[in-house]
């Protein structure tokens, strides 16, 4: 196997296979027309293109030419990719240079340092290692991504076009505006803008109850001695060995005794229940990696103990807070279960909540996507603009000092 002619069109023709359902797949959801991938065909056309760019090397011009060589057997219908009879020439020819292309290219950083010869022990494991990864890349960017644009382009179809083709996911851009009625329905027709208020108003306020519970108890397990404290410690995150659907039923009684079932303070009140361990969890074991002897310091010089805290802990805290202070809102945002069962009043609905009843055979399906694509993308747009903040504050307490 550490040979290069015998890795190049091994590499080749597993990869070959992995571009091929990919492109097809991609192909067949962006334009509605027949695209699939050949197996057999593949591992061929991989192979062969391995050994020739294992021979002849991975220059400009030996890419250009597997580039036109596997465009040019897709278009005659013997490639690694084929079509149906009724696809459009244009979308044949797209796919048959985004398949070349990327083989070529993806391919010459794979097999960067193959030779025809023998092959170290490092040149292998490099190559298989760029497969891997690349593998990885486009494995769980599908996973991620299909779910998300499945759910997209339905929420812009009308209901004759899904009647028509339930699995047709290309749109038409010439419909201008009215690609969006459904998402101008669900806050014209279905409350969705209350909805939204609703689930931001108890995210943030479960937030903050979170963190005033959270960081002053963190802080004691952190810094403080007290009996049990290592128990305590090790027993923070217990709550979560308990399934809620375990305990739905008895917050169900206790919340409809107290009347505060279906009321904005009983989400309010619970929510902070299932956040709280998780965020002393994380709190404490930055609280520790912090220096003791600044803390010190400030204690000395007067001040009491809440005052080094608010000035000094928190301070070098913000970007723990800050991920904490994220995940526990991405929670709040997405948290279905007791939403679902102790609000009834629509006007008090939470986002998942107000989702869940457009699941009904009445609505159009294309409503329940268009919502479904409004829960997620503030909460998505939240992750990837604060995403800096949430990786530090998780890695920032793994090392002491």
């Amino acid at each position: 196997m550490r040979q290069g002619y015998v890795t190049g069109p091994v590499l080749g023709a597993l990869w070959m296979i992995v571009l091929s359902v990919t492109v097809a797949v991609a192909m067949s959801f962006a334009t509605g027309e027949a695209f699939r991938p050949s197996i057999l065909l593949s591992l061929g056309w991989g192979a062969i293109a391995g050994v020739a760019m294992v021979a002849l090397g991975r220059t400009r011009i030996v890419q250009v030419a597997v580039l036109i060589a596997i465009a040019a057997v897709v278009m005659l219908g013997i490639g690694p990719m084929l079509t149906g009879e009724n696809t459009s020439a244009f979308a044949r020819l797209f796919g048959a240079v985004a398949l070349g292309a990327g083989f070529a290219i993806s391919q010459a950083v794979i097999l960067n340092e193959v030779v025809p010869g023998k092959l170290t022990r490092h040149e292998f494991e490099g190559a298989v290692i760029r497969f891997l990864t690349g593998f990885g890349y486009i494995f769980f960017t599908a996973i991620v991504l299909i779910p998300f644009y499945v759910m997209v382009m339905t929420s812009l179809k009308n209901q004759s076009e899904l009647i028509q083709n339930p699995l047709d996911f290309s749109i038409d851009l010439s419909k201008g505006a009215a690609l969006f009625r459904s998402y101008d329905e669900l806050f014209t027709q279905f409350n969705f803008g209350t909805y939204l208020f609703n689930s931001f108003f108890i995210s943030v306020l479960t937030v903050f109850i979170t963190l005033a519970f959270a960081i002053p108890g963190a802080y004691a397990v952190a810094r403080l001695r007290f009996r049990g404290q290592a128990a305590f410690s090790r027993s923070i995150l217990l709550i979560y060995m308990v399934p809620m659907i375990v305990l739905a039923l008895p917050i169900y009684i206790a919340f409809s005794m107290t009347g505060l079932r279906n009321s904005f303070w009983g989400i309010v009140m619970i929510y902070p229940v299932t956040t709280i361990p998780v965020a002393l969890y994380m709190l404490q074991g930055y609280f520790r990696g912090l220096p003791a002897e600044i803390e010190e310091a400030g204690l000395m010089d007067g001040l009491s103990r809440l005052a080094v805290i608010w000035k000094i802990t928190l301070p070098l805290s913000l970007p723990a807070l800050a991920s904490v202070s994220l995940y526990v809102f991405m929670i709040a945002w997405n948290e279905f279960l007791l939403a679902f069962m102790l609000l009834d009043d629509p006007s008090k609905f939470t986002l998942t909540r107000g989702i869940a009843s457009l699941n009904s055979s009445e609505i159009p399906r294309q409503h329940l996507m268009a919502g479904s694509v409004i829960a997620t993308v503030p909460i998505m747009a939240l992750f990837l603009g604060l995403e800096k903040f949430m990786t530090k504050g998780l890695t920032a307490g793994s090392v002491k000092g």
